[in-house]
């Protein structure tokens, strides 16, 4: 194995083997004079809630078994059981009372069926390797049950949830009842109390590690290919092989569901864990590799009976896009549950549609239209001849022709832009940033150019692209675990040791998804002075920052710990202000103003005016200070202080109480049965609000951190090039660069910085500090896409490797601990 120099950091962590308590966790449940005890996983609850209750989740389970037999078993028929040549009329079948061929003519008899399968090797291989499959899944299945009826019992017996009713309930009413549930009886034995914190902290305790190692650009996803360019590749195959052997497979880095393995929370073998790390990358993409045909023809089978009869009744779908599984990581905040970021994503998709058909061919929709024209012209002779007389079908391949033609022409009109369409590409990227809340700096004021729109692109691909990837990854998966994925073997094993932190109750979670500003804050995004973190142990694109702005917003019940309250109530301040100064016509240089109003002229004078209304269908809605919706009117001369009035995450200063009181009445009067439509309407207008305020709260600091960037060397292109460390006539160029803030994530170029020569302390933090202003001046080091160092020059950098810590490991460790603000709790 290649070997590697990192500069990770390293943190201490716990070495117990499982959270205090959790050893045999149940779940108390006082019942009259009864008590119950229900043992339940972590995630169920969340799951059998999205699900829509224990007799859906059942039904999607013992479906997606029928339809692994109904793919297998059709595909072997029709492989080996059907005669085409009668079925395309080459051979012509003798009947005595009737001249006309039946579809069962077409079947072959049952003997000689059972002889053609019988005969072929491979399709015995696949049976075989299909059935054992099956019977996994049913095995998973049986498990599956046994936990969700347990995961049921509790719903019905502690939450008083009915299964038919559950479909009617926000996750954060049933959050706030299980949060509630255990002050009142503590259901949780070896717990005093819950926060929501927590929850989310176990149902995503490994998606907040892929989330941090995509924003930390240390999965390989990234890659340069000849023709291609710079490309995403990323599928559901790769994610799945990359969760089997960071969390869940044989040989895990996880000994549990929430338990980091001993020996990977120590640094003094850390060559050794690589090794044994690579090699089952190794033994894993071998197996892929191994596997290929059999899981390329699952593919391809699976995507025909899928799509087919999509395509043909809407051939326009394949040029409709979606969200690809690599934007869904990069745009994922650290503790955002599944639906938070699918309604996100959602909101933004008819934004992003506008945006990418803002830039069609005027070659190729002038090739479109024509083509479309003659496409046309035949399809109507075919049709009117058909009108005409039915008896034109039955001339060989004249409905071919028409469903071609018909296909042809919906192809072509993809390519013609609306007449209707205004060019507004900055507009609708300030559109697109208020919902996905991320976006590289080099986007702004670049909306118009091919680059800013190809890089999109990968965010926001072709339907078609999707699927093509889907079935090309069977074949491309295994050499990115070879070639790609063992490389970075040493690194991963260094992430995994500094960035997990136990908390006590919950067990180990990656250190990001405490979003504390103060460990893993990036000074470019507000936290100047607030953060601690060497450029190691910052979150790229303010990941950090936008990440606990959202789960305040949404989580308006919980308590943030020190350092992120003063940020959270510092930040709001600001935008307060400046939105009132925005009504009062100040908007000279606010970023709150500039944040929303583009150099387009196009444009509305101000786009924050409009978020501040809110959705028409909610513009005439405005909770009070005690819970109840009256009828006001919110415009735009009242947005500030309707922002003020219902803002989730306000300290006491700001109405801290008004709004949980207010949901938590709503779910009480939920639960209570009486008016479950005025609940759902005061959740969804809650949510909404909510929503509103962070795409203003994500304006806002992206347009701070551009104004905090302003002035320095601008590097606005998409990869950065490591230049030859020998050089020496790029020093001054270094020094002027250097505290221009980059983004791993969507890199920008810049010139390799000369070696370090900091103090250890300054090392920690990741920059130096002056020792007269005290002012904090980050160093940064070149990266490569997505924050990955460069593969060729990668033994050409000098940092310092993690010390050995073997004499370590034989002194009694040192506990790291953490917990949350206000709670000294065991796993619930």
């Amino acid at each position: 194995m290649a070997h590697f120099d990192t500069e990770y950091q390293r943190l201490e962590a716990s070495y117990s083997d499982s959270p205090p308590g959790e050893e045999n966790l149940l779940v108390h449940v006082p019942e009259g004079s009864k008590c119950k005890m229900y043992s339940r996983p972590h995630i169920d609850f969340y799951n059998l809630h999205q699900k829509n209750g224990f007799t859906c989740m059942l039904l999607g389970e013992i479906f997606e078994l029928v339809q692994l037999v109904f793919v297998v078993a059709f595909t072997v028929f029709l492989a080996n059981c059907v005669d085409y040549d009668i079925l395309f009329a080459n051979k012509f079948v003798n009947h005595t009372d009737s001249s006309k061929v039946t579809l069962p003519d077409a079947f072959l008899p049952v003997d000689v069926c059972s002889a053609r399968i019988h005969d072929n090797v491979f399709v015995i291989f696949i049976l075989i390797i299909s059935g054992v499959f099956w019977l996994h899944r049913l095995v998973k299945f049986i498990y599956n049950i046994c936990c969700y009826w347990e995961i049921r019992s509790f719903y019905i017996n502690a939450l008083k949830m009915t299964m038919a009713d559950i479909p009617y309930f926000t996750w954060q009413e049933v959050q706030a009842r299980i949060i509630e549930i255990q002050k009142e009886h503590q259901i949780c034995i070896h717990k005093k109390e819950l926060t929501e914190l927590d929850i989310y902290h176990r149902i995503l305790r490994f998606k907040n590690y892929m989330v941090a190692m995509v924003n930390k650009s240390l999965l390989p996803v990234r890659f340069c290919l000849p023709l291609l360019g710079n490309t995403v590749f990323y599928t559901r195959g790769l994610k799945y092989n990359f969760e089997l052997i960071f969390f869940w497979g044989p040989g895990s880095l996880f000994e549990n569901e929430w338990s980091l393995k001993p020996e990977y929370k120590r640094g003094g073998n850390r060559l050794e864990l690589a090794d044994r790390l690579s090699s089952r990358i190794l033994w894993i993409g071998i197996a892929n590799l191994l596997l290929c045909p059999v899981i390329l023809i699952w593919q391809i089978l699976y995507a025909f009976f899928s799509y087919t009869e999509v395509i043909k009744r809407e051939p326009g779908s394949l040029g409709a896009r979606c969200w690809s599984l690599y934007g869904r990581f990069y745009l994922r905040h650290f503790n955002e549950l599944d639906h938070e970021l699918m309604s996100r994503l959602s909101k933004g998709y008819k934004a992003s549609s506008k945006y990418m058909n803002c830039f069609m061919s005027p070659l190729l929709t002038v090739v479109a239209k024509n083509v479309a024209f003659f496409a046309g012209s035949i399809l109507a002779v075919l049709i009117a001849l058909t009108i005409y007389d039915e008896d034109v079908l039955a001339v060989e391949h004249v409905l071919s022709s028409i469903t071609l033609l018909g296909v042809c022409i919906t192809i072509c009109r993809s390519f013609i832009p609306d007449k209707h369409m205004v060019y507004c590409p900055e507009q609708l990227l300030k559109v697109i940033l208020a919902h996905i809340h991320y976006m590289p700096d080099h986007w702004q004021g670049n909306a118009h150019r091919y680059e800013t729109r190809d890089e999109f692109a990968q965010l926001f691909q072709y339907k078609a692209v999707f699927i093509l990837e889907e079935l090309l990854s069977p074949v491309i998966t295994p050499f990115i675990l070879i070639f790609c994925l063992r490389r970075k073997s040493l690194e991963i094993i260094d992430f995994f040791r500094n960035f997990t932190v136990d908390v006590v109750g919950v067990g180990d979670t990656c250190s990001f998804a405490q979003m504390d500003v103060r460990q893993h804050g990036h000074p470019a995004w507000m936290s100047a002075g607030k953060t601690e973190a060497s450029i190691y142990q910052q979150a790229e694109d303010g990941k950090t920052e936008l990440s606990l702005m959202h789960f305040a917003i949404t989580n308006p019940h919980w308590q943030p710990p020190r350092e992120s309250t003063h940020f959270i109530s510092l930040l709001k301040e600001k935008v307060h202000r400046e939105a009132a100064a925005v009504q009062q016509g100040v908007i000279a240089e606010n970023p709150a103003f500039t944040s929303t109003h583009s150099q387009s002229d196009s444009e509305p004078r101000s786009l924050i005016a409009n978020l501040l209304m809110g959705p028409p269908s909610l513009a005439s809605l405005h909770l009070g200070r005690e819970g109840s919706i009256n009828p006001v009117s919110i415009g735009v001369s009242e947005g500030a202080s309707a922002l003020h009035s219902i803002s989730p995450v306000s300290t006491s200063l700001h109405l801290r109480g008004s709004y949980p009181s207010a949901r938590l009445t709503d779910a009480r009067t939920i639960s209570s049965g009486s008016s479950a439509w005025e609940g759902q309407l005061t959740s969804m207008i809650l949510s909404e609000y909510a929503s509103t305020e962070m795409s203003i709260h994500a304006l806002y600091m992206h347009e701070m951190h551009k104004q905090q960037s302003r002035g320095e060397v601008s590097r606005h292109t998409w990869h950065r090039q490591e230049s030859d460390e020998s050089s020496e006539s790029v020093n001054e160029d270094i020094e002027a660069a250097r505290n221009f803030p980059r983004s791993s994530t969507f890199p920008t170029t810049s010139h390799q910085e000369g070696p370090a020569q900091q103090s250890s302390s300054q090392r920690r933090y990741g920059g130096a500090s002056d020792p007269v202003s005290g002012s904090f001046r980050a160093q940064r080091t070149p990266r490569m896409p997505m924050g990955g160092w460069s593969e060729e020059n990668q033994m050409g950098r000098h940092h310092d490797p993690v010390p050995e810590e073997g004499s370590e490991d034989e002194l009694p460790p040192q506990i790291h601990k953490v917990q949350h603000a206000s709670v000294n709790m065991k796993q619930w």
